[in-house]
């Protein structure tokens, strides 16, 4: 009778081990993958079962959470969504993360490593902690100046302070509320289906991830590339660019909108945009340099992120000369972001040291306690501090006396750069209006603010528009806002 009561005490040894090892490879060595079965709805359960933590502008949370009663428990609930959708963008149960709800998700949800109170803590528990706090540079009385100014209208606004790379304003027009796809049900797939059909594509985050060719805007790159160069050692000095000017190798004439622009100096063609002296520049300075001066204010890295990603802005590595004519101001394939615009004009503000552009100032436990914080650091040095000054300098002159005077601020050293982009089929579809500038209280030892403004739907009749006209005002508007603050 031992013998037999031994037999079976081995066999239920060997069971229970046989059970251990088999918990063991559930979980622990299939965990992952049964996680990520679309088949197991604990994971999404267990993601929800807490409250979101939450995303902080000017000190306030723009984002919430709302028990709804449901298996899905706490839904994402949104302050002024429209306003702070390309900052925050939406966090839904039915359709995943953007912006940053999906770069800071891991904070947000409480799954991040930093937020365990010992290590590998939630590997081992397969638990969670409270979700952190993702506290933005952006100062609220800039984004709802530009948020104001566009209107509605299609465009965007990109706001960066140079002497640190912290972004202060994004905005992009049309908007839409994040809050309408939090939850699941019909309702949330309705709002989606409506807003991806809709023409004015308001869940695109035009600051950020469209790319528009620049225009004008883009010479203050192209006399960056000139002056580094030596292919222009005097701004003042008549250029010897012809008016009209064949684009090299064609029978092509390059227009000017300007008067004066036969044989003008590089100050001049600056203040009042003369296509024909920055083309004539461009292909003297060569595709080489060009591609070198654009690469280092950004253009063709496709590695930006501020965390989110940031669509990669374009400049042409093989071209011809007509073509390096046309890249040269802002035409042919060049194309860039309104945040890659205004690190343009950041670069020049800063003394020529393009600052990396960052969007989280720091991440917190939900308690408040910093868990990391961003600091600045120089990305490119986009050109020598000599060529900054010069530049610095042609741009006040465009705001005082040239096409930027609607920019001009009362007791602030402005500079600015208008662009008027042509695209479409022959040119033929309504130009964008572009501004770029920067802005300096008279007693700042740095300027506050660099600004960029695309507006693509500009309402004036099409002979008319302008970056002075259409996108200049909103700039001046988002600059006054940061001399404010």
């Amino acid at each position: 009778m031992i013998r037999y009561i031994r037999r079976a005490a081995v066999l239920c040894l060997l069971l229970m081990a046989a059970l251990l090892v088999n918990a063991a490879r559930v979980q622990i060595f299939e965990a992952t993958s049964l996680d990520k079965n679309p088949a197991n709805r604990r994971v999404a359960i267990a993601r929800y079962d807490d409250p979101r933590g939450d995303i902080l502008v000017g000190g306030r949370a723009v984002t919430g959470s709302r028990d709804s009663g449901q298996q899905l428990r706490f839904e994402r609930t949104y302050t002024e969504g429209r306003l702070y959708a390309p900052v925050t963008g939406y966090s839904s149960q039915t359709y995943g993360t953007s912006l940053l709800e999906n770069a800071e998700d891991g904070i947000l949800s409480g799954s991040a490593p930093m937020l365990a109170p010992l290590p590998f803590w939630n590997d081992i528990s397969r638990g969670e902690s409270a979700g952190g706090k993702v506290v933005t540079t952006i100062k609220p009385s800039m984004q709802r100046a530009a948020f104001d100014g566009l209107g509605g209208r299609r465009g965007a606004v990109a706001a960066i302070e140079p002497s640190t790379g912290k972004i202060l304003a994004l905005v992009s027009s049309p908007s839409y509320d994040p809050g309408e796809l939090s939850g699941t049900g019909p309702p949330v797939k309705t709002a989606w289906a409506r807003l991806n059909a809709s023409g004015h594509q308001p869940m695109l985050n035009r600051a950020i991830r469209q790319t528009y060719p620049p225009g004008s805007a883009f010479k203050i790159v192209t006399a960056a590339a000139a002056l580094d160069s030596g292919v222009v050692s005097d701004v003042d000095e008549p250029s010897g660019a012809p008016d009209p000017y064949v684009l090299p190798g064609t029978r092509t004439t390059l227009p000017n909108t300007a008067r004066g622009c036969g044989d003008a100096s590089l100050a001049y063609a600056i203040q009042w945009s003369c296509n024909t002296v920055m083309a004539h520049i461009g292909v003297q300075v060569g595709l080489a340099g060009m591609l070198d001066t654009a690469g280092r204010f950004g253009f063709n890295d496709p590695s930006l992120r501020i965390p989110s990603g940031v669509a990669t802005s374009n400049f042409d590595r093989r071209m011809s000369v007509d073509q390096v004519a046309l890249s040269s101001i802002g035409q042919f394939d060049t194309t860039a972001t309104p945040l890659q615009m205004a690190m343009v004009s950041a670069a020049v503000a800063n003394g020529g040291d393009l600052k990396r552009p960052y969007l989280v100032d720091r991440v917190t436990r939900s308690n408040g306690h910093t868990l990391s914080q961003n600091t600045p650091v120089s990305y490119h040095q986009a050109m020598s501090p000599a060529t900054a000054q010069q530049l610095q300098e042609l741009m006040i002159r465009a705001v005082e006396e040239g096409t930027g005077e609607n920019a001009a601020i009362d007791g602030a050293r402005v500079g600015g750069k208008t662009g008027t982009a042509q695209h479409g089929l022959d040119n033929s579809a309504t130009p964008y209006a572009w501004f770029i500038s920067w802005a300096q209280a008279e007693d700042a030892i740095r300027p506050a603010v660099a600004v960029a403004v695309v507006v693509e739907d500009a309402s004036e009749v099409r002979g008319e528009i302008s970056g002075g006209g259409s996108a200049a005002p909103i700039a001046r508007a988002v600059m006054e806002a940061a001399l404010r603050d």
